[in-house]
């Protein structure tokens, strides 16, 4: 179902408790999706606002930010449906867990923030996979259908990332990866669609 280079770009698997807190809090869960969707079409303006001279990125960001869109769309449809209100919720602490290492210079900074969007998204598709087969058939079919995009941000991001470095990224990939699996196997507050386990 996933790309087998995909999962072994994430240095962990979600926890069986994580997806046990999902199904405890159906509300939450589709709530802060589409607050994700939302956030990851506004990183993609971002990059392309602040790096006007690379054009591959901007059209890559440029489609990316669309989907993203699309599917927060989706999302809030799906929960209108169901009677859900959208609303704010707090920010799950995962990306600023894996932003506090990116380097304040460039191209390090650039690439870093790529790194973490390509991150962002392998996990937003492995959590996807393994949540679909527990949700009820609509949602199940829906998120199922998130994952060939999601994988190709993914592969995106990460393209870019060795494109713009002036030498290999395995070390920095290295890097986050450390820290993206402390943020997945860290204890959160609340639960959230890239949060830890709940404590």
């Amino acid at each position: 179902m996933l790309p087998d280079e995909l999962l072994a770009f994430l240095p962990c698997r979600t926890p069986d408790a994580w997806i046990e807190q999902a199904m405890a809090h159906p509300q939450e869960l589709l709530i802060d999706h589409a607050n994700c969707e939302k956030k990851a079409a506004s990183t993609a303006l971002m990059l392309m606002f602040r790096y006007v001279d690379k054009p591959d990125l901007l059209q890559k960001m440029s489609r990316l930010a669309r989907e993203e869109l699309r599917h927060f769309e989706q999302v809030t449809a799906i929960m209108q449906k169901r009677g859900i209100t959208y609303r704010g919720l707090s920010a799950s602490q995962y990306a600023q867990r894996l932003r506090q290492h990116v380097r304040t210079t460039e191209p390090g900074r650039l690439v870093d923030t790529l790194i973490v969007g390509a991150f962002i998204e392998a996990r937003s598709c492995e959590r996807f996979a393994k949540l679909a087969p527990h949700l009820d058939e609509e949602l199940g079919d829906f998120y199922r259908s998130l994952l060939k995009s999601e994988a190709r941000h993914y592969q995106d991001y990460l393209r870019l990332a060795k494109a713009y470095a002036e030498a290999p990224i395995d070390e920095h990939i290295a890097r986050f990866a450390e820290a993206e699996q402390q943020a997945i196997v860290a204890d959160d507050a609340e639960f959230r669609f890239h949060s830890g386990v709940a404590a």
